[in-house]
């Protein structure tokens, strides 16, 4: 498991003055299936917490909705050597391409990769890096973890629950 240093008074840089965050959108990428099972339990914890929680799957995202995002929680698989999962390859490339800017988005990445590849954790890396570079405000740190992801899964969920719990007192 890595977590990768960063700011993490971020969620202190901007906050929501005159709308509140009352809705985290969940998306994920996968090729194994694991970053789905991994978002309907990101779903629970953000209901817990009092959110409108929506897990989508990244193809399944509508890009209208974009304007309207507030939380973004990314759960990516790096597919192969270091490649998007093919739900998650036009949304990336839209938002690569096109680029939006996203600079009214909280976010946060979650990895999963492997270390046997050569690129572990490339999709998840590329995507955080993506988001940042959008204006997007990240709100915890992103975790990269290996195929044994749970305890890596552990330290994001609670991060991100931190976080969420400052935005929604912010």
């Amino acid at each position: 498991m890595d977590i990768i240093a960063g700011d993490i008074n971020s969620v202190y840089k901007k906050k929501e003055s005159a709308i509140a965050i009352n809705k985290v959108n969940i998306i994920y990428g996968t090729h194994t299936g694991n970053t789905m099972m991994l978002s309907d339990e990101v779903e629970e914890k953000v209901d817990e917490l009092g959110f409108n929680a929506q897990v989508e799957d990244m193809e399944d995202f509508e890009i209208d909705a974009l304007p309207h995002v507030q939380v973004l929680l990314v759960l990516e698989s790096t597919d192969g050597e270091g490649d998007q999962p093919l739900m998650s390859e036009d949304l990336f490339d839209y938002l690569n391409e096109n680029e939006p800017d996203l600079s009214h988005i909280h976010y946060s990445v979650l990895a999963l990769g492997d270390t046997s590849y050569d690129f572990f954790c490339k999709a998840g890396k590329d995507f955080d890096a993506l988001l940042e570079r959008l204006g997007a405000i990240r709100i915890a740190d992103r975790v990269d973890c290996d195929v044994d992801y749970e305890e890596g899964y552990e330290v994001w969920m609670e991060n991100v629950v931190n976080a969420l719990k400052e935005l929604k007192e912010a």
